[in-house]
């Protein structure tokens, strides 16, 4: 049984501890232990109450630690001043086989000094303070999660989900994280190099009413023609002050802003349909496939045949 321990704090995100200690534990291949700055009762930052059954005082950082994975959340700012908590993360690393964070649990790693030099991601709002903190760190927040030799990190809450699969994965093989993800109703795992981004997340608001009719007009119909001229035409604007104010409002210019719909609108498809990779493309607005995989690769991180095979939902696969 090899020892995964988890390191929380009051104020922890308490998915970022449930979720990796859920698939874990699922595989019955893992000893799975909760330390807190003291013994006791830890609340999480939504007030749920977890039972630390160990303190850094009483857990011995230097044996038997296989898999060190240190949460984040929003008490994540106060814990990075607990010198004693700092200290046992410290020790703990540097007899562990590997190092794991979750969110902004990765300020955790960088206040102890496991960063220097380590390509790390976090979640995508804590992208500056990371930078800001920690510039001794290579920090990109695209990837969902990021292996750097035996440190991993990962993005927000249920990334740590995909990030614990793939430490099942590298410990016990494919056809056991694939077990433990379809049981878990996460199906197949997420690749590290997929992006944290996706439209709700990455898109800005309109603030106008004729930025807003060209977004809902891509929205609505991605496989249309929306090149600059058209956008401009459905907005009443030229295409000078299409350009500037999208840009402006939307945080992305308006060729870029339908690339990413299309994207959206084309993984949705993978997953729910079977249809042909070439015919998606043109239904989409790409024209041919290989246009299609390139955008998707440049976008997700994968091509579009491994994104269907992770994420297909169709009555076969379910069966």
């Amino acid at each position: 049984m090899q020892r995964v321990v988890f390191v929380v704090f009051d104020g922890f995100q308490s998915l970022d501890l449930t979720g990796p200690f859920e698939v874990f534990s699922f595989t019955g291949r893992y000893e799975c232990l909760v330390v807190a700055p003291e013994a006791g009762e830890v609340r999480a930052n939504s007030g749920l109450p977890v039972v630390a059954r160990h303190g850094v005082r009483d857990l011995d950082p230097s044996r038997g630690i296989d898999t060190l994975v240190v949460v984040g959340g929003a008490g994540v700012d106060a814990a990075v001043r607990d010198e004693a908590l700092v200290g046992w993360i410290r020790d703990a690393a540097r007899g562990a086989r590997r190092v794991a964070s979750v969110c902004s649990g990765v300020l955790l790693l960088g206040a102890a000094g496991l960063l220097t030099g380590r390509r790390v991601t976090t979640h995508w709002e804590r992208e500056e303070q990371v930078r800001h903190a920690h510039p001794e760190a290579v920090v990109d927040c695209d990837p969902i999660f990021v292996r750097d030799g035996r440190i991993w990190t990962s993005a927000g809450v249920t990334a740590g989900m995909d990030l614990a699969l793939a430490l099942v994965e590298a410990d016990l093989g494919r056809d056991a994280a694939h077990h433990v993800a379809r049981e878990l109703v996460l199906f197949l795992r997420r690749p590290g190099s997929q992006s944290q981004f996706s439209v709700p997340l990455w898109t800005a608001r309109p603030e106008s009413d004729p930025i807003r009719t060209a977004v809902d007009a891509v929205h609505a119909r991605p496989g249309d023609r929306h090149g600059i001229g058209d956008l401009a035409e459905r907005a009443g604007l030229s295409t000078r002050q299409l350009q500037r104010r999208f840009t402006a409002e939307m945080g992305v210019p308006p060729g870029g802003y339908v690339e990413r719909v299309r994207i959206e609108a084309a993984r949705r498809a993978l997953a729910e349909t079977a249809e042909p990779v070439e015919a998606l493309a043109r239904r989409l607005g790409f024209g041919t496939g290989e246009t299609l995989r390139r955008a998707f690769h440049r976008t997700v991180g994968v091509a579009p045949s491994d994104y269907r095979e992770r994420f297909r939902t169709t009555e076969r696969d379910v069966r």
